[in-house]
C-alpha cells in the first residue's frame, strides 16, 4: 500500500495554540534538579538527536526576537522603555513591528523602576486609547529567591498563552544581597532567568543599563561582567547619536539570529521609535523543495496524511531513503509548521512507527 489519507483533520485550534507546544514543568528559577540520581553523564548520540522531533519554538517577532533570553541595554534615559513598550504593545497585539511580522501572546510588563500614573501617560501618548487586553503591567514584584519565582509561575499558570515577561530593570530583581558583582554571579542571574524562560517556551526580556567607557565591541559597553551576556541568548543595544537628539541605533546579536544595526528615529510628539533603515538585508532561508512538495499534497481535499516512511517516501515520489526522509522531517518539522501550517507527528502503533501529516493554522500569524 502506497499511502494512507484521511479526509478529516484532527480537531485542531488555531493563530496561537497551533505550535507544536514547549515542554511545560513547574519549576522555578531557582530549582532545577537533574533527572536522576546517577552520576553518569547522560548523553545523547548523534542518531538520537535526528530520530527526535523537538517541539517548535517560532520567534516573537520574525528575524528579531526569540523565545530565550534577552538583555536590553542602554544608557539611563535613552529611550529604552518607549522602545521596550512598543514591543511589548506589538507582541500582545500581534501587529507587525516596524517591517518585522509579529506572532500575538500575552505580555507581562514588570516597570519597576514606574508607577502607574506614569505608565498610563506614556502609553497613551505611544497608542492612544487601543488598549490590549492581554498586556499586563506590574510595577512592584520579588527577587530572585525571593518571592519573584512564585510570582511569575503563578502568572504563566493563567496566562498559558504568554510569549513575553519584561523585566525593568535588571538591578531591580536581583537577589537581595546580591551585590557581588562577579563574571559568576552575573552568569548565575541570567542562568535562572534562562532556565525559567526556557522551561516555558517563552522569551524574558532583561532590561539593563550601559557603562561610560567605550569598548571596540559595543556588546562590552553592558554594564557587569561579560557574564551576563555569556549566559543570555542575545542582547540588544539601544544608543543616541547625540545625547539630546531623536536619532538612535539598535544593535542586535543573538545566538538565534542574524547580527543587525538598525537605525531608529524617535517621534518627538508620540515618543515612538521610527524605522529608518538596517545597515544589511536580513538573510532569508530558501524554499525547501520537500517541503514544498508536502505544502501542495496537504491540501483541503487531503487535510492528513498517516503512514509509513516508507509509504510516505512513495507518495512523495522523493528518491530519499525512508529513514533519510524520516529524520530530515525531523530536522525541518518546525519550518514546515511555521512556514507552511502543516504539522507533522511521529507515534509508535501496533503496526509500527508512523508518521502523520495535517494542516493547522500558521503559529500566530
Amino acid at each position: 500500500m502506497a499511502n494512507k489519507k484521511e479526509t478529516a483533520a484532527p480537531n485542531v485550534s488555531v493563530g496561537a495554540d497551533t505550535e507544536q507546544p514547549p515542554n511545560v514543568n513547574n519549576n522555578s528559577i531557582t530549582n532545577y534538579p537533574p533527572k536522576n540520581n546517577s552520576k553518569a553523564l547522560e548523553t545523547v548520540s548523534m542518531a538520537e538527536l535526528y530520530d527526535s522531533v523537538y517541539p517548535s519554538k517560532p520567534p516573537l517577532i520574525d528575524g528579531l526576537l526569540y523565545p530565550g533570553t534577552y538583555l536590553f541595554a542602554g544608557a539611563p534615559k535613552v529611550g529604552k522603555s518607549f522602545l521596550i513598550a512598543q514591543i511589548a504593545y506589538h507582541t500582545s497585539m500581534g501587529v507587525p513591528l516596524w517591517e518585522y511580522p509579529v506572532r500575538k501572546g500575552t505580555v507581562l510588563y514588570l516597570a519597576l523602576e514606574d508607577d502607574y500614573r506614569r505608565l498610563q501617560e506614556r502609553l497613551y501618548r505611544m497608542f492612544g486609547t487601543d488598549g490590549a487586553d492581554n498586556l499586563f503591567f506590574s510595577v512592584s514584584a520579588g527577587n530572585l529567591g525571593n518571592g519573584l519565582d512564585e510570582q511569575l509561575q503563578e502568572f504563566m499558570k493563567q496566562h498559558t498563552d504568554t510569549r513575553l515577561i519584561i523585566i525593568d530593570t535588571l538591578q531591580k530583581v536581583r537577589e537581595v544581597g546580591g551585590d557581588n558583582y562577579s563574571y559568576a554571579n552575573d552568569y548565575e542571574v541570567i542562568t535562572r532567568l534562562k532556565q525559567f524562560a526556557d522551561s516555558y517556551g517563552i522569551c524574558i526580556l532583561i532590561v539593563h543599563h550601559t557603562r561610560k567607557q567605550g569598548s571596540d565591541d559595543k556588546f562590552d559597553m553592558i554594564s557587569g561582567t561579560t557574564g551576563l551576556l555569556g549566559a543570555a541568548d542575545g542582547a540588544f543595544l539601544l544608543q543616541k547619536e547625540k545625547r539630546i537628539g531623536n536619532a538612535a541605533t539598535l544593535e542586535v546579536s543573538g545566538r538565534d539570529q542574524q547580527e543587525q544595526k538598525l537605525y531608529l528615529l524617535r517621534n518627538p510628539e508620540t515618543l515612538l521609535w521610527d524605522f529608518q533603515k538596517a545597515e544589511t538585508e536580513l538573510w532569508k532561508e530558501p524554499p525547501e523543495p520537500l517541503l514544498e512538495e508536502i505544502d501542495k499534497r496537504i491540501t483541503v481535499d487531503c487535510p492528513l496524511w498517516k503512514g509509513t516512511a516508507t509509504e510516505l517516501a512513495a507518495w512523495l515520489e522523493t528518491e530519499l531513503q525512508p529513514n533519510s526522509l524520516a529524520r530530515k522531517l525531523n530536522v525541518l518539522s518546525g519550518r514546515l509548521l511555521n512556514e507552511y501550517g502543516i504539522f507533522y507527528k511521529r507515534e509508535r502503533c501496533h503496526e509500527g512507527r508512523m508518521i502523520k501529516l495535517y494542516r493547522g493554522e500558521r503559529d500566530g500569524m
